[in-house]
């Protein structure tokens, strides 16, 4: 058996390239032949941890985790509307399709589906639904068609909760195919010297740390705003860089919160790690169903900390976080909800620790890289 994981970029920056990641080093460490294709701008450099087993071919960027498992990277000549186009990406898959038993396509990402149509392949693709198009609706509108070809022409529709996978309306008719597997990692290890050390510059403070991109669908305004209801034992620590970077802090500064929350900008993922040590309690506090999981929530989840989480509707984000389990699920655009659940849980010690093991416990009930990728293996042997 041999595997293609086909779409999105390199380098490896949101949710969806992380899973496809993910599983080819994961059926690489099991011994399963899998690669990853993917596209990349040629001004994108190679991310220093990758540099030892990269080079450059005729055909592009080949990382290789060993004789059987690679990561393809094709050049693109665009990025448009968070696609990459690329006349190599069709050129690869027409020429190499056939060497693989399974092709698992990631959605949403338009080039993948249209070099798999055009590539005249014949044998079976497994579909991983992580999200529906939503804020591009023209493309939406001229990718339609190709999008259904690709539902009717999957085997299986993998989908990251239950909740998506029923609410998406682009999945009405075809639920018969759909399987849910959680996006599963493996467990956030920090240093504990250099949590202290974060936590030593705000001594005696209680920290709420929140990490993303700087854009509106995070609605870290609210996360702002939800620092005037807390006492002032609390410091917001919102990491991530973005577009919204300068308005949120003008948004600190004029309401004179400067001392409970910090923009901390790019956290290096090598620094990541650490502020998830450091914090008390983790909140995502996006407001639209772009946020279709938050794997940020297991990552803090991973290392026991309690979440607080949005109900967004028709996303799974608030079934990742167990409400009354491993944390609470409060409105969106709700900053006194956002702060009373904060403050309620890091106000008393026996409710924090009930869902310190909670979060814990959930995460290695239902989000280990584990579980994730037995359950992907058991599909792939059509077992599931």
């Amino acid at each position: 058996m041999k595997i293609l994981q086909l779409g999105k970029f390199y380098p490896i920056r949101g949710g969806v390239e992380k899973v496809m990641w993910d599983l080819t080093w994961a059926l690489a460490e099991r011994g399963v032949p899998c690669d990853m294709l993917c596209a990349y701008l040629k001004s994108d450099p190679v991310d220093p941890e990758h540099r030892d087993f990269s080079r450059e071919t005729e055909e592009g960027r080949i990382i290789e985790f060993g004789p059987e498992n690679r990561v393809i990277c094709v050049p693109a000549f665009a990025k448009k509307a968070k696609t990459m186009l690329s006349r190599d990406m069709v050129r690869w898959l027409r020429r190499h399709a056939r060497e693989y038993d399974i092709i698992h396509v990631h959605h949403p990402d338009p080039m993948a589906a249209l070099a798999l149509f055009l590539s005249g392949y014949k044998g079976r693709v497994i579909l991983h639904w992580h999200s529906d198009i939503l804020s591009q609706k023209l493309l939406l509108t001229l990718y339609h068609p190709l999008q259904w070809w690709l539902i009717q022409r999957a085997e299986r529709i993998v989908g990251t909760s239950p909740v998506y996978l029923r609410e998406s309306s682009a999945l009405s008719r075809q639920q018969h195919k759909v399987v849910c597997v959680p996006i599963g990692i493996q467990p956030i290890i920090y240093d504990p010297r250099a949590a202290d050390a974060i936590r030593a510059t705000m001594p005696d403070k209680k920290l709420v740390f929140a990490l993303g991109r700087l854009v509106p669908y995070k609605d870290f305004g609210t996360l702002v705003e939800a620092a005037k209801y807390l006492s002032s034992d609390y410091v917001i620590l919102i990491g991530g860089s973005g577009p919204l970077q300068e308005s949120l802090q003008w948004q600190i500064d004029a309401e004179s919160l400067t001392d409970k929350v910090r923009l901390l900008g790019y956290v290096e993922s090598w620094d990541v790690p650490n502020y998830f040590g450091a914090c008390d309690i983790f909140v995502l506090c996006s407001d639209r169903k772009t946020e279709a999981f938050g794997v940020v929530q297991i990552e803090a989840m991973s290392c026991g900390k309690p979440v607080v989480a949005t109900k967004i509707p028709q996303s799974g984000v608030s079934w990742v976080n167990d409400n009354g389990v491993s944390g609470y699920n409060v409105p969106t655009h709700d900053p006194q909800a956002l702060a009373a659940a904060i403050e309620q849980i890091c106000g008393d010690p026996d409710i924090y620790m009930q869902f310190s093991a909670g979060a814990m416990e959930r995460f290695e009930t239902h989000f280990t890289s584990r579980e994730m990728i037995d359950k992907i293996v058991k599909i792939y042997e059509k077992k599931m």
